[in-house]
Protein backbone atom coordinates (compact mmCIF):
# COMPACT_ATOMS: atom_id res chain seq x y z
CA UNK A 1 0.00 0.00 0.00
CA UNK A 2 1.15 3.24 -0.89
CA UNK A 3 0.36 6.78 -1.63
CA UNK A 4 2.34 9.27 -4.15
CA UNK A 5 4.98 11.46 -2.83
CA UNK A 6 4.39 13.95 -4.65
CA UNK A 7 0.45 14.27 -3.55
CA UNK A 8 1.52 15.57 0.01
CA UNK A 9 3.64 18.08 -1.93
CA UNK A 10 1.06 19.52 -3.57
CA UNK A 11 -1.50 19.54 -0.59
CA UNK A 12 0.71 21.56 0.92
CA UNK A 13 0.82 23.79 -1.79
CA UNK A 14 -3.36 24.01 -1.84
CA UNK A 15 -3.00 24.42 1.80
CA UNK A 16 -0.58 27.61 1.89
CA UNK A 17 -2.37 28.91 -0.89
CA UNK A 18 -5.69 28.56 0.56
CA UNK A 19 -4.44 29.93 4.09
CA UNK A 20 -3.38 32.88 2.15
CA UNK A 21 -6.86 33.22 0.08
CA UNK A 22 -8.46 33.40 3.82
CA UNK A 23 -6.36 36.52 4.94
CA UNK A 24 -3.76 34.81 7.10
CA UNK A 25 -0.79 36.96 8.18
CA UNK A 26 2.04 34.25 7.73
CA UNK A 27 5.14 37.39 8.64
CA UNK A 28 3.06 36.39 12.21
CA UNK A 29 4.21 33.21 12.20
CA UNK A 30 7.24 32.92 14.68
CA UNK A 31 7.67 28.71 14.96
CA UNK A 32 6.30 25.82 13.05
CA UNK A 33 6.09 21.88 13.66
CA UNK A 34 3.58 19.21 13.00
CA UNK A 35 3.27 15.68 12.33
CA UNK A 36 3.16 12.91 9.55
CA UNK A 37 1.43 9.66 9.46
CA UNK A 38 3.89 7.14 11.07
CA UNK A 39 6.10 4.86 9.59
CA UNK A 40 5.68 5.78 6.04
CA UNK A 41 9.01 6.55 3.95
CA UNK A 42 9.56 9.07 1.58
CA UNK A 43 12.93 8.01 -0.83
CA UNK A 44 15.23 11.46 -2.31
CA UNK A 45 16.70 10.68 -4.91
CA UNK A 46 20.47 11.96 -5.61
CA UNK A 47 20.83 15.59 -6.05
CA UNK A 48 17.20 16.26 -4.33
CA UNK A 49 18.72 18.63 -1.83
CA UNK A 50 20.33 21.14 -4.24
CA UNK A 51 16.79 20.81 -5.55
CA UNK A 52 15.29 21.92 -2.11
CA UNK A 53 17.83 24.75 -1.89
CA UNK A 54 17.21 26.26 -5.41
CA UNK A 55 13.56 26.58 -5.02
CA UNK A 56 11.89 29.28 -7.44
CA UNK A 57 9.42 31.34 -4.91
CA UNK A 58 7.15 32.22 -8.30
CA UNK A 59 6.28 28.36 -8.57
CA UNK A 60 4.64 25.43 -6.83
CA UNK A 61 6.41 22.90 -4.76
CA UNK A 62 5.13 20.26 -6.72
CA UNK A 63 5.82 21.26 -9.73
CA UNK A 64 9.66 22.05 -9.27
CA UNK A 65 9.89 18.71 -6.89
CA UNK A 66 8.49 16.19 -9.52
CA UNK A 67 11.75 14.57 -10.28
CA UNK A 68 13.12 14.70 -6.81
CA UNK A 69 11.94 11.07 -5.91
CA UNK A 70 13.70 7.75 -6.23
CA UNK A 71 10.50 6.19 -5.63
CA UNK A 72 7.55 8.08 -7.03
CA UNK A 73 4.91 5.81 -4.35
CA UNK A 74 5.78 6.21 -0.27
CA UNK A 75 5.30 2.95 1.59
CA UNK A 76 2.76 4.00 4.34
CA UNK A 77 1.50 2.48 7.40
CA UNK A 78 -1.21 0.27 5.17
CA UNK A 79 1.43 -1.87 4.25
CA UNK A 80 1.40 -5.30 5.13
CA UNK A 81 3.70 -7.05 2.40
CA UNK A 82 6.83 -7.04 3.98
CA UNK A 83 6.07 -10.25 6.60
CA UNK A 84 8.95 -11.85 4.63
CA UNK A 85 11.51 -9.39 6.04
CA UNK A 86 10.43 -9.30 9.55
CA UNK A 87 11.01 -12.67 9.79
CA UNK A 88 14.39 -12.73 8.29
CA UNK A 89 15.07 -9.05 10.73
CA UNK A 90 13.88 -11.32 13.96
CA UNK A 91 15.94 -13.64 13.00
CA UNK A 92 19.02 -11.96 12.11
CA UNK A 93 19.00 -10.82 15.64
CA UNK A 94 18.65 -13.95 17.22
CA UNK A 95 14.90 -13.54 17.99
CA UNK A 96 11.71 -10.86 18.39
CA UNK A 97 13.09 -10.51 22.12
CA UNK A 98 16.19 -8.74 21.32
CA UNK A 99 14.69 -6.94 18.45
CA UNK A 100 11.89 -5.76 21.10
CA UNK A 101 14.50 -5.15 23.86
CA UNK A 102 16.80 -2.73 22.14
CA UNK A 103 13.88 -0.89 20.00
CA UNK A 104 10.79 -1.60 21.40
CA UNK A 105 9.11 -3.27 19.41
CA UNK A 106 8.97 -6.89 17.32
CA UNK A 107 9.30 -6.79 13.40
CA UNK A 108 6.07 -5.47 12.01
CA UNK A 109 5.42 -4.68 8.66
CA UNK A 110 4.88 -1.58 8.25
CA UNK A 111 7.68 -0.09 10.35
CA UNK A 112 10.11 1.25 7.98
CA UNK A 113 13.34 -0.41 8.25
CA UNK A 114 11.63 -3.39 6.81
CA UNK A 115 9.81 -1.37 3.92
CA UNK A 116 13.48 -0.14 3.30
CA UNK A 117 14.72 -3.68 3.17
CA UNK A 118 12.81 -5.02 0.78
CA UNK A 119 13.06 -1.99 -2.02
CA UNK A 120 17.01 -2.36 -1.25
CA UNK A 121 16.30 -5.76 -2.69
CA UNK A 122 13.41 -5.72 -5.07
CA UNK A 123 14.02 -2.35 -6.22
CA UNK A 124 17.47 -2.09 -6.00
CA UNK A 125 18.24 0.65 -8.62
CA UNK A 126 16.10 2.67 -6.31
CA UNK A 127 17.77 2.05 -3.43
CA UNK A 128 21.07 2.86 -5.24
CA UNK A 129 19.75 6.21 -7.06
CA UNK A 130 18.49 7.35 -3.04
CA UNK A 131 20.77 9.80 -1.84
CA UNK A 132 18.18 10.20 1.38
CA UNK A 133 15.64 8.42 3.22
CA UNK A 134 12.64 10.47 5.58
CA UNK A 135 9.66 9.63 7.08
CA UNK A 136 6.91 11.17 6.01
CA UNK A 137 7.23 13.54 9.54
CA UNK A 138 10.90 14.82 8.40
CA UNK A 139 9.95 14.92 4.66
CA UNK A 140 7.21 17.15 5.40
CA UNK A 141 10.02 19.37 8.07
CA UNK A 142 12.30 19.42 4.95
CA UNK A 143 9.67 21.16 2.55
CA UNK A 144 9.33 23.91 5.32
CA UNK A 145 13.38 24.53 5.82
CA UNK A 146 14.59 23.81 2.06
CA UNK A 147 16.89 21.49 2.61
CA UNK A 148 16.89 17.49 4.21
CA UNK A 149 16.05 17.42 7.89
CA UNK A 150 17.12 14.26 10.24
CA UNK A 151 14.54 11.54 11.50
CA UNK A 152 13.37 12.71 15.23
CA UNK A 153 13.76 10.25 17.94
CA UNK A 154 10.11 9.64 18.61
CA UNK A 155 9.16 8.72 15.25
CA UNK A 156 12.72 7.37 14.89
CA UNK A 157 10.95 4.77 17.62
CA UNK A 158 8.87 3.32 15.19
CA UNK A 159 11.04 1.88 12.33
CA UNK A 160 12.72 -1.10 14.28
CA UNK A 161 15.80 0.60 13.94
CA UNK A 162 16.91 3.54 16.80
CA UNK A 163 17.80 1.96 20.07
CA UNK A 164 15.87 3.16 22.69
CA UNK A 165 18.48 3.71 25.33
CA UNK A 166 21.23 5.28 23.49
CA UNK A 167 18.91 7.18 20.60
CA UNK A 168 21.19 6.02 17.58
CA UNK A 169 20.62 3.53 14.97
CA UNK A 170 21.00 0.12 15.72
CA UNK A 171 24.65 -1.13 13.84
CA UNK A 172 23.26 -5.15 13.54
CA UNK A 173 20.04 -3.70 12.05
CA UNK A 174 22.33 -1.00 9.75
CA UNK A 175 23.75 -4.29 8.38
CA UNK A 176 21.29 -6.28 7.96
CA UNK A 177 19.57 -3.78 5.69
CA UNK A 178 22.49 -3.08 3.43
CA UNK A 179 25.32 -0.62 1.94
CA UNK A 180 25.44 2.69 2.94
CA UNK A 181 21.59 3.08 4.59
CA UNK A 182 23.36 4.91 7.64
CA UNK A 183 24.09 7.63 5.45
CA UNK A 184 20.53 7.83 3.91
CA UNK A 185 19.57 8.13 6.82
CA UNK A 186 21.32 10.40 8.35
CA UNK A 187 21.35 10.79 12.39
CA UNK A 188 18.49 10.88 14.55
CA UNK A 189 17.91 13.90 16.78
CA UNK A 190 15.70 15.39 19.46
CA UNK A 191 12.15 15.75 18.73
CA UNK A 192 12.42 18.69 21.32
CA UNK A 193 14.99 20.21 18.76
CA UNK A 194 15.27 23.01 16.23
CA UNK A 195 15.64 21.90 12.93
CA UNK A 196 16.03 24.78 11.03
CA UNK A 197 14.40 28.25 9.84
CA UNK A 198 12.17 28.63 7.13
CA UNK A 199 13.94 28.55 3.64
CA UNK A 200 13.97 31.42 1.28
CA UNK A 201 11.37 30.13 -0.90
CA UNK A 202 9.05 30.61 2.48
CA UNK A 203 10.01 34.04 3.04
CA UNK A 204 9.95 35.12 -0.76
CA UNK A 205 6.21 33.08 -1.94
CA UNK A 206 4.44 33.61 1.43
CA UNK A 207 5.71 35.94 3.15
CA UNK A 208 7.28 34.25 6.63
CA UNK A 209 9.75 36.24 8.81
CA UNK A 210 13.21 35.11 8.39
CA UNK A 211 13.58 34.23 11.95
CA UNK A 212 10.76 31.91 11.75
CA UNK A 213 11.91 28.71 13.56
CA UNK A 214 10.72 24.97 12.43
CA UNK A 215 10.90 21.96 15.05
CA UNK A 216 11.35 19.08 14.00
CA UNK A 217 8.00 17.12 13.20
CA UNK A 218 6.98 13.73 14.66
CA UNK A 219 4.68 10.53 14.15
CA UNK A 220 1.15 11.71 14.25
CA UNK A 221 0.73 9.27 17.10
CA UNK A 222 4.05 10.71 19.23
CA UNK A 223 2.11 14.22 18.37
CA UNK A 224 -1.13 13.34 20.00
CA UNK A 225 0.09 12.76 23.34
CA UNK A 226 1.66 16.19 22.85
CA UNK A 227 -1.33 17.37 21.70
CA UNK A 228 -3.09 15.96 24.85
CA UNK A 229 -0.96 17.34 27.31
CA UNK A 230 -0.44 14.24 29.07
CA UNK A 231 1.22 13.82 32.34
CA UNK A 232 2.91 11.11 34.45
CA UNK A 233 0.33 8.88 35.58
CA UNK A 234 -2.58 10.15 32.40
CA UNK A 235 -3.31 7.80 29.51
CA UNK A 236 -4.49 8.34 26.27
CA UNK A 237 -7.29 6.95 24.73
CA UNK A 238 -8.24 7.24 21.25
CA UNK A 239 -12.15 5.98 20.07
CA UNK A 240 -11.63 5.23 16.45
CA UNK A 241 -12.16 2.65 13.86
CA UNK A 242 -9.19 1.71 14.93
CA UNK A 243 -8.35 2.00 19.36
CA UNK A 244 -5.28 3.36 20.51
CA UNK A 245 -3.70 4.18 23.59
CA UNK A 246 -0.83 5.98 24.87
CA UNK A 247 0.91 7.10 28.06
CA UNK A 248 4.25 8.57 29.36
CA UNK A 249 6.79 6.44 31.00
CA UNK A 250 9.74 6.43 32.58
CA UNK A 251 11.04 2.55 33.11
CA UNK A 252 9.34 0.64 30.21
CA UNK A 253 8.62 -3.13 29.94
CA UNK A 254 8.97 -3.89 26.29
CA UNK A 255 6.42 -6.87 25.71
CA UNK A 256 6.12 -8.40 21.95
CA UNK A 257 3.07 -6.30 21.98
CA UNK A 258 2.65 -2.94 21.80
CA UNK A 259 5.01 -0.38 21.14
CA UNK A 260 7.90 1.44 23.31
CA UNK A 261 9.11 4.87 21.64
CA UNK A 262 11.02 8.11 22.91
CA UNK A 263 8.88 10.26 24.31
CA UNK A 264 8.11 13.53 22.31
CA UNK A 265 8.11 15.74 25.20
CA UNK A 266 10.32 14.58 27.53
CA UNK A 267 13.09 12.96 25.34
CA UNK A 268 14.65 11.26 28.40
CA UNK A 269 11.54 9.15 28.92
CA UNK A 270 9.43 7.06 27.24
CA UNK A 271 5.63 6.56 25.78
CA UNK A 272 3.77 3.28 25.29
CA UNK A 273 1.45 2.28 22.86
CA UNK A 274 -0.97 0.06 22.15
CA UNK A 275 -3.05 -0.31 18.47
CA UNK A 276 -6.16 -2.04 18.07
CA UNK A 277 -7.81 -2.96 15.00
CA UNK A 278 -11.18 -4.06 16.38
CA UNK A 279 -12.50 -0.25 17.42
CA UNK A 280 -15.95 0.91 16.14
CA UNK A 281 -16.54 -0.88 13.47
CA UNK A 282 -17.19 -3.89 16.27
CA UNK A 283 -19.01 -1.48 18.27
CA UNK A 284 -21.24 -0.87 15.42
CA UNK A 285 -21.69 -4.44 14.38
CA UNK A 286 -22.80 -5.60 17.56
CA UNK A 287 -25.08 -2.01 18.15
CA UNK A 288 -26.72 -3.60 14.72
CA UNK A 289 -27.59 -7.31 15.85
CA UNK A 290 -28.66 -5.76 19.26
CA UNK A 291 -29.75 -2.42 19.39
CA UNK A 292 -31.32 -2.33 16.06
CA UNK A 293 -29.11 0.11 14.56
CA UNK A 294 -29.60 2.94 17.88
CA UNK A 295 -27.28 3.99 19.74
CA UNK A 296 -29.39 5.80 21.73
CA UNK A 297 -30.88 1.85 22.54
CA UNK A 298 -27.32 0.63 23.00
CA UNK A 299 -26.59 2.94 25.52
CA UNK A 300 -29.79 2.66 27.50
CA UNK A 301 -28.55 -1.05 27.40
CA UNK A 302 -25.41 -0.67 28.27
CA UNK A 303 -26.52 1.56 31.42
CA UNK A 304 -29.20 -0.85 31.96
CA UNK A 305 -26.59 -3.76 33.26
CA UNK A 306 -24.41 -3.46 36.16
CA UNK A 307 -21.13 -3.00 36.50
CA UNK A 308 -19.21 -5.63 36.18
CA UNK A 309 -21.70 -7.55 33.82
CA UNK A 310 -22.64 -10.39 36.54
CA UNK A 311 -19.06 -11.48 35.59
CA UNK A 312 -20.06 -12.32 32.11
CA UNK A 313 -16.82 -11.46 30.09
CA UNK A 314 -16.32 -11.40 26.20
CA UNK A 315 -13.93 -9.96 23.56
CA UNK A 316 -14.62 -9.46 19.55
CA UNK A 317 -12.46 -9.73 16.99
CA UNK A 318 -13.97 -8.88 13.61
CA UNK A 319 -10.93 -8.92 12.00
CA UNK A 320 -7.64 -10.15 12.79
CA UNK A 321 -6.27 -8.39 16.24
CA UNK A 322 -2.89 -6.47 16.41
CA UNK A 323 -3.41 -7.39 20.14
CA UNK A 324 -3.11 -10.50 21.01
CA UNK A 325 -1.59 -10.98 16.97
CA UNK A 326 -4.13 -12.85 14.43
CA UNK A 327 -7.14 -13.74 16.32
CA UNK A 328 -10.41 -13.65 15.00
CA UNK A 329 -13.91 -13.80 16.84
CA UNK A 330 -15.92 -13.66 19.13
CA UNK A 331 -15.11 -15.12 22.82
CA UNK A 332 -17.39 -15.44 25.56
CA UNK A 333 -17.15 -16.66 29.31
CA UNK A 334 -19.48 -16.57 32.02
CA UNK A 335 -19.11 -15.85 35.72
CA UNK A 336 -18.06 -19.83 36.30
CA UNK A 337 -15.09 -19.16 33.18
CA UNK A 338 -16.90 -21.41 30.78
CA UNK A 339 -17.46 -20.58 27.33
CA UNK A 340 -20.81 -19.73 26.31
CA UNK A 341 -21.88 -19.25 22.63
CA UNK A 342 -23.90 -16.36 23.74
CA UNK A 343 -25.33 -14.36 26.19
CA UNK A 344 -28.97 -14.43 27.72
CA UNK A 345 -29.68 -11.01 26.86
CA UNK A 346 -28.85 -8.08 24.68
CA UNK A 347 -27.86 -5.85 27.46
CA UNK A 348 -25.23 -8.49 28.62
CA UNK A 349 -23.71 -8.62 25.19
CA UNK A 350 -23.27 -4.86 24.84
CA UNK A 351 -21.65 -4.49 28.03
CA UNK A 352 -19.61 -7.38 27.68
CA UNK A 353 -17.93 -5.66 24.03
CA UNK A 354 -17.23 -2.23 25.72
CA UNK A 355 -15.97 -3.94 29.00
CA UNK A 356 -14.18 -6.44 27.12
CA UNK A 357 -12.54 -3.96 25.12
CA UNK A 358 -11.57 -1.33 27.79
CA UNK A 359 -10.31 -4.15 30.14
CA UNK A 360 -7.70 -5.08 27.35
CA UNK A 361 -6.48 -1.51 27.29
CA UNK A 362 -5.89 -1.60 31.06
CA UNK A 363 -4.52 -4.82 31.34
CA UNK A 364 -1.95 -4.34 28.30
CA UNK A 365 -0.85 -1.26 29.47
CA UNK A 366 -0.58 -2.18 32.95
CA UNK A 367 1.74 -5.46 31.44
CA UNK A 368 3.92 -2.73 29.65
CA UNK A 369 4.91 -1.31 32.64
CA UNK A 370 2.05 1.67 33.65
CA UNK A 371 -0.01 2.76 36.36
CA UNK A 372 -1.88 5.35 36.53
CA UNK A 373 -1.11 7.92 39.40
CA UNK A 374 -2.56 8.95 42.01
CA UNK A 375 -4.25 12.25 39.81
CA UNK A 376 -3.78 10.52 36.91
CA UNK A 377 -6.35 11.01 33.82
CA UNK A 378 -7.79 9.50 30.83
CA UNK A 379 -7.71 11.58 28.05
CA UNK A 380 -10.28 10.46 25.51
CA UNK A 381 -10.40 11.57 21.87
CA UNK A 382 -12.24 10.48 18.76
CA UNK A 383 -15.60 9.75 17.07
CA UNK A 384 -16.86 8.02 20.41
CA UNK A 385 -15.68 10.48 22.88
CA UNK A 386 -18.43 11.83 22.34
CA UNK A 387 -20.70 8.61 23.85
CA UNK A 388 -21.32 9.27 27.66
CA UNK A 389 -22.30 5.52 28.24
CA UNK A 390 -19.03 4.32 26.80
CA UNK A 391 -16.98 7.32 28.83
CA UNK A 392 -18.38 5.87 32.06
CA UNK A 393 -17.13 2.45 31.54
CA UNK A 394 -13.89 3.91 30.95
CA UNK A 395 -13.80 5.74 33.83
CA UNK A 396 -15.34 2.85 36.02
CA UNK A 397 -12.45 0.28 34.61
CA UNK A 398 -9.61 2.38 35.01
CA UNK A 399 -11.22 3.91 38.39
CA UNK A 400 -10.00 7.40 37.11
CA UNK A 401 -11.85 10.78 35.98
CA UNK A 402 -12.15 10.78 31.79
CA UNK A 403 -11.70 14.28 30.41
CA UNK A 404 -12.50 14.87 26.35
CA UNK A 405 -10.28 17.34 24.35
CA UNK A 406 -12.48 20.01 22.91
CA UNK A 407 -9.81 19.90 19.64
CA UNK A 408 -11.03 16.99 17.40
CA UNK A 409 -7.00 16.60 15.57
CA UNK A 410 -4.67 15.93 18.60
CA UNK A 411 -1.94 15.26 16.36
CA UNK A 412 -1.84 19.48 14.40
CA UNK A 413 -2.57 20.76 17.81
CA UNK A 414 0.63 18.72 19.43
CA UNK A 415 2.50 20.19 16.30
CA UNK A 416 1.45 23.73 17.34
CA UNK A 417 1.89 23.19 20.76
CA UNK A 418 5.39 21.87 20.34
CA UNK A 419 6.35 24.95 18.04
CA UNK A 420 5.36 27.23 20.65
CA UNK A 421 7.27 25.56 23.18
CA UNK A 422 10.37 25.74 21.19
CA UNK A 423 9.47 29.58 20.46
CA UNK A 424 9.42 30.45 23.87
CA UNK A 425 12.83 29.11 24.53
CA UNK A 426 11.69 25.33 25.25
CA UNK A 427 12.67 23.33 28.31
CA UNK A 428 15.76 25.20 29.03
CA UNK A 429 13.06 27.85 29.91
CA UNK A 430 10.13 26.45 31.83
CA UNK A 431 8.41 23.01 31.00
CA UNK A 432 6.00 21.75 28.75
CA UNK A 433 3.07 20.92 31.35
CA UNK A 434 4.48 24.31 32.50
CA UNK A 435 3.90 25.84 29.02
CA UNK A 436 0.60 24.38 28.65
CA UNK A 437 -0.81 24.54 31.84
CA UNK A 438 -3.53 27.39 31.30
CA UNK A 439 -4.14 25.87 27.61
CA UNK A 440 -5.26 22.73 28.60
CA UNK A 441 -7.77 23.96 31.18
CA UNK A 442 -9.86 25.84 27.89
CA UNK A 443 -9.42 22.92 26.08
CA UNK A 444 -10.49 19.56 28.02
CA UNK A 445 -13.51 19.46 29.68
CA UNK A 446 -14.41 16.47 32.48
CA UNK A 447 -16.78 14.02 30.93
CA UNK A 448 -16.76 11.07 33.57
CA UNK A 449 -16.38 10.13 37.53
CA UNK A 450 -15.86 6.51 38.32
CA UNK A 451 -18.45 5.21 40.72
CA UNK A 452 -17.37 4.72 44.07
CA UNK A 453 -17.70 0.72 43.68
CA UNK A 454 -15.55 1.00 40.46
CA UNK A 455 -12.35 0.08 42.41
CA UNK A 456 -13.57 -3.11 43.78
CA UNK A 457 -15.69 -4.68 40.88
CA UNK A 458 -12.63 -3.86 38.29
CA UNK A 459 -10.00 -5.15 40.75
CA UNK A 460 -7.08 -8.12 39.76
CA UNK A 461 -9.23 -11.00 39.74
CA UNK A 462 -11.17 -9.33 36.69
CA UNK A 463 -8.18 -8.40 35.03
CA UNK A 464 -6.25 -12.04 35.88
CA UNK A 465 -9.72 -13.59 34.65
CA UNK A 466 -9.18 -11.18 31.29
CA UNK A 467 -5.45 -12.95 31.52
CA UNK A 468 -6.80 -16.24 31.35
CA UNK A 469 -8.93 -15.77 28.85
CA UNK A 470 -6.63 -13.76 26.33
CA UNK A 471 -4.46 -16.49 26.87
CA UNK A 472 -7.01 -19.45 26.08
CA UNK A 473 -8.09 -17.63 23.43
CA UNK A 474 -4.63 -17.77 21.94
CA UNK A 475 -3.95 -21.11 22.58
CA UNK A 476 -7.09 -22.37 20.85
CA UNK A 477 -6.54 -20.42 17.64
Amino acid sequence: VTAPTIMWVKGLDMLLDKLRVEGVEFSTVKGISGAGQQHGSVYWRIGADKILQDLQPERFLHDQLASAFALLDSPIWMDSSTTEQCKQLEEYLGGPETLTALTGSRAYERFTVNQIKKISVEKKEVYTNTERISLVSSFAASLFVGKIVDIDWSDGSGMNLLNLTNKTWVPQILNFVGEELEAKLGRAVRTDSIVGTVSNYMIERYGFPQDCIVGAFTGDNCSSLAGLGLRKGDLGYSLGTSDTVFASVECPNPQLTGHIFTNPIHTSGYMTMLCYKNGSLTRERIRNEHASGCWDTFNKLLDSTPRGNFGNLGVYYDLPEIIPAGVQGDFRINKSDDAVKKFASAETEIRALIEGQVIAKRFHAERMGFRLGENGRVLVTGGASANQAILQVIADVFNSPVYCLQEVNSAALGGAYRALHLFQGGSEKKSYEEMLATKLDSEISLAAQPNKDAAKIYDTEIISRFSKLEDAIKSST
